[in-house]
């Protein structure tokens, strides 16, 4: 990961400059060098050529004198001497010459001495004939020894020519050889150095391309993610801003002037403006919020209002902190929120949770009066009534009897109707005592209430082990008084009743009328072989109220299964219903797992 970042980076790519550069001017140099030498080569050949040149132009003089001595030997004439005289400026300058060609050769400059000793010489014995010859009374012995001691220098000097040219020669041709070597690797050198120049540029041409494809991709990338943000204020209702903390200038988003209801860009983003649309209230803590921002790397949420240039009044929210975008430049980041509708939200929650506790009153007072008010009177009818059976309910006529029956009637079903409603009162209140309880305790204590409706119908009563749940205790033991006593209720005549409660743990998605979360849920069936009811019917017995059923046929108010359903759904619960009629019904109780 680590070097994919690092081919990526600039130091990368500095790097790779770096050395292209290295081996572009390490090329040159070898090349430099090369071609230095290969001139260096060609200055030695051409000197080697000139040597042989200038030692065969020095031969030639040393003949020319030889050559003017023996015509004018053989002649008398002078003008043969003309020669001789010329050769010896002649002999001086092509050996001054030599000399300074084969300054860097030792080998030639020792037979360079010793040719130089021999022309001397030889110049020395063709001067003496001469003298000889013009001598009055010359030996011509001696000129005739003199002549033949000057033949034999002459010999030796082409033999020291020829071995000085030999030399060279041979020199020319170590020297040629390197040339002809120098000149084989020197197209292959710069066919090289053309070679990795040209990959080098192919490369920083890829790069650049890709660098420029990168660039305008990142650029469409930038333009895009700045439109979205543009249009996310707009919808999100905030707008941004950001001050230079090195030069102290400040930059607001389009959407930071429409928060102040004005056109974007319309006026110069500075502090001193912005502060012109603050309430004149909040001014004081806007001041102290934000007079410490150089100094602190976080601006904390806080909220002031504003008032735009109609007159309207807005709540905004801002907050902010510093973001360091290079070694030297520090720049402070903010966002401001218009929250208006929210504190009016909260003014209108505010409002209702004082006409909710205001309910809550009212419904607190009903209760009382419920349960001692109406009461009362109730208890008062019951009394007077049984007093009047028990003392003169035989002095009353048939139909007055039968009208004390129906009063007995109606008041016990008061009765329970008020305990009904103040029982499902009690279960819709919000204080709620969460603890974990044993299901089998609470199963017991439903029982022990239920003992005399199940004694009278000889029930049978079987569940496998519940398990210990964290569960509002008096409400699932409410719960199993309810359903088991609505078992007992609709039982079939003549048949005792058998209530089987089972327990498992599912997931949600393996039952269809629970959401598909795979949610893990406790679930409690209880299930009766009673008269059953019709499946369409199973979501209108737990709405309040709701009967299936005469009330002449079946005793109830139609409160007892609602008071399941909300006793269920205070624990974040479902609980279903399934009816088979005149085979019995089904309850299911899914309780989630903590």
């Amino acid at each position: 990961m680590e070097i994919m970042q690092l081919h990526k980076s600039p130091l990368f790519l500095k790097i790779i400059f770096i050395v292209s550069l290295a081996i572009i001017f390490f090329i040159g140099a070898i090349t430099f060098k090369h071609i230095t030498v290969l001139k260096k080569t060609s200055t030695w050949i051409s000197k080697s050529y000139e040597v042989n040149i200038e030692l065969e132009r020095l031969l030639s003089h040393v003949k020319d004198a030889e050559t003017g001595q023996r015509g004018y030997l053989l002649s008398k004439n002078k003008s043969f001497l003309k020669p001789y005289d010329d050769s010896n400026e002649e002999i001086k300058k092509s050996y001054k010459r030599v000399a300074e060609l084969t300054v860097n050769s030792r080998a030639q400059q020792r037979n360079l001495k010793k040719l130089q000793y021999l022309i001397s010489r030889h110049l020395n014995y063709l001067s003496k004939t001469l003298y000889l010859v013009e001598s009055k009374g010359y030996n011509e012995k001696i000129v005739s020894t003199n002549l033949v001691t000057g033949k034999e220098a002459m010999d030796s000097i082409r033999v020291e020519i020829e071995e000085m040219i030999t030399t060279q020669k041979n020199l020319l041709q170590y020297r040629q050889n390197d040339y002809n070597s120098t000149m084989n690797y020197t197209p292959l050198l710069i066919y090289l150095t053309l070679l990795i120049t040209l990959i080098l540029i192919t490369i920083a041409f890829i790069k650049m391309n890709r660098d420029v494809v990168l660039l305008k991709n990142t650029v469409h990338t930038l333009s895009v993610a700045i439109e979205v943000n543009n249009l996310s204020e707009i919808i999100g209702n905030f707008g941004s801003w950001q001050l230079n903390l090195e030069t102290g200038t400040y930059t607001f988003s389009d959407n930071q002037y429409r928060l102040l209801g004005c056109e974007p860009q319309s006026f110069e983003a500075c502090a001193h403006e912005y502060l012109k649309f603050i309430h004149p209230d909040d001014l004081e803590i806007l001041t102290e919020k934000t007079q410490n921002i150089k100094s602190h790397n976080i601006l904390p949420p806080f909220t002031y209002r504003i008032i735009r240039e109609n007159g309207e009044v807005r709540y905004l929210k801002s907050m902010g902190q510093i973001v360091t975008i290079s070694s030297d430049n520090k720049t402070f980041i903010g966002t401001t929120r218009d929250i208006t509708s929210e504190i009016d939200d909260q003014i209108l929650t505010e409002e209702r949770n004082r006409e909710l506790e205001s309910n809550n009153k009212e419904l607190s007072a009903f209760n009382y009066i419920a349960s001692h008010d109406l009461q009362e009177p109730l208890r008062k009818i019951e009394t007077f009534i049984s007093r009047l059976v028990s003392k003169d309910f035989n002095n009353i006529s048939a139909s007055g009897q039968q009208y004390v029956g129906s009063i007995q009637k109606s008041t016990n079903r008061m009765r329970v109707l008020i305990e009904d409603l103040l029982q499902f009162s009690r279960t819709n209140k919000t204080e709620k005592n969460v603890v974990n309880a044993d299901l089998n305790y609470l199963l017991e204590n439903a029982k022990h209430d239920l003992a005399q409706a199940i004694e009278e119908k000889k029930a049978i009563i079987q569940s496998n082990n519940l398990p210990t749940l964290h569960i509002i205790p008096f409400q699932i033991q409410q719960l199993f008084i309810n359903i088991i006593g609505n078992s007992l209720k609709y039982s079939k005549k003549d048949v005792a009743p058998i209530i089987k409660l089972t327990y498992s743990q599912i997931v949600s998605n393996e039952e269809e009328f629970l959401p598909n979360t795979h949610h893990c849920y406790h679930k409690i069936a209880i299930e009766d072989n009673g008269i059953g009811f019709e499946q369409e019917y199973a979501k209108n017995i737990f709405v309040l109220f709701n009967r299936l059923h005469n009330k002449n046929e079946y005793q109830g108010t139609g409160i007892g299964l609602a008071i399941c359903k909300k006793i269920v759904e205070n624990h974040k619960g479902f609980i279903t219903a399934k009816g088979n009629l005149g085979v019995g019904s089904q309850f299911n109780i899914y309780l989630p797992v903590e």
